[in-house]
């Protein structure tokens, strides 16, 4: 199968049909083998009902409905397991991606033997208030990843099949799709040039929360591809640098004592009596506790078995 087109989606029943006969339509008019996913996010609305519609009218699309609302990246994850394709494409469901662009972004992957091209919605139909985060977003992880990317949110992406089958994505990470492959070792990493159309049914689902979750996203990506497999540099080195300074604290305020001991010079106050005494107390037990905590990560695997386990309600294959 040449492509898989991965729609992850929540409340958008009215722009399903649109989408699907815009993609099978552009399938068509360039001879591609395809199968579209769409994996309802635990949706309120007619969306499952509407899908199960669409899967009569054309065998090519597939369904998955969660029992509850996961959030977009469980439901890329659980898409990703499932295609078949040569080619891995992801859009939003609300029509701002165009699917005139998947044959190019196939073309390149297959001819330019590139892992994942990101999309790049140079302008933008959004709200200031989502835009603004955006840029803040890519400034930053650009900076923490050496990836020169515009626009790491873009829902509009294309993969080679390996990449897929390879990541995990989950908590609001599909914003870091690329650092996470780049992390797995799938370095031809470019950039498109996409459309990006006005929404044209329901609501933004962008909020302040996912503004803090980003954040907080961006940072566990940067701690385990940079430490996930040794823990013990991060929690060691860390320990070790405060323990070091607690002993050579403690040590000088010992030192200096006996010194007055031998040149029979008064002695002021005792050594437990000084503020210094504690801060190397604590020095000495937080680099110790930061040591044995390097030690256990290295002892225990980062990947919690159930992590990327999700409640599925119903599926059309």
């Amino acid at each position: 199968m040449d492509i898989s087109v991965v729609v992850p989606l929540f409340n958008e029943d009215e722009s399903l049909p649109e989408l699907t006969a815009w993609i099978a339509k552009v399938m068509a008019e360039h001879n591609f083998s395809y199968e579209i996913v769409l994996v309802d996010d635990g949706s309120t609305d007619n969306s499952w009902t509407v899908i199960e519609s669409l899967k009569l009218q054309n065998d090519a699309i597939k369904g998955i409905k969660f029992r509850r609302n996961y959030g977009k990246s469980a439901a890329l994850n659980v898409g990703f397991e499932v295609t078949q394709g040569d080619v891995i494409i992801t859009m939003d469901a609300d029509l701002q991606d165009s699917p005139d662009e998947i044959p190019e972004l196939y073309r390149r992957i297959k001819e330019e033997k590139l892992d994942l091209i990101s999309g790049w919605k140079k302008k933008r139909y959004d709200p200031i208030t989502k835009t603004i985060p955006t840029k803040l977003f890519n400034a930053a992880t650009r900076k923490m990843s050496g990836i020169e990317l515009n626009d790491f949110n873009c829902g509009l992406k294309a993969y080679r099949s390996d990449v897929v089958k390879t990541i995990e994505v989950y908590g609001e990470m599909h914003r870091y799709i690329p650092v996470i492959a780049k992390w797995a070792g799938f370095t031809k990493i470019e950039e498109q040039v996409v459309e990006h159309r006005a929404r044209k049914y329901g609501t933004t689902k962008f909020g302040f929360s996912r503004f803090i979750n980003g954040f907080l996203d961006l940072l566990s990506i940067f701690f385990v591809g940079k430490f996930g497999k040794r823990p013990m540099h991060f929690f060691g080195s860390l320990g070790v640098l405060s323990f070091l300074i607690g002993t050579f604290m403690a040590l000088w305020m010992i030192g200096v004592k006996l010194y007055h001991i031998a040149a029979h010079i008064p002695y002021k106050r005792e050594i437990t009596d000084q503020p210094l005494f504690y801060i190397a107390l604590v020095a000495i037990v937080v680099g110790s506790q930061m040591f044995l905590t390097g030690f256990v990560a290295e002892l225990v695997t980062r990947n919690a078995p159930e992590r990327n386990q999700y409640l599925i309600e119903k599926e059309l294959k």
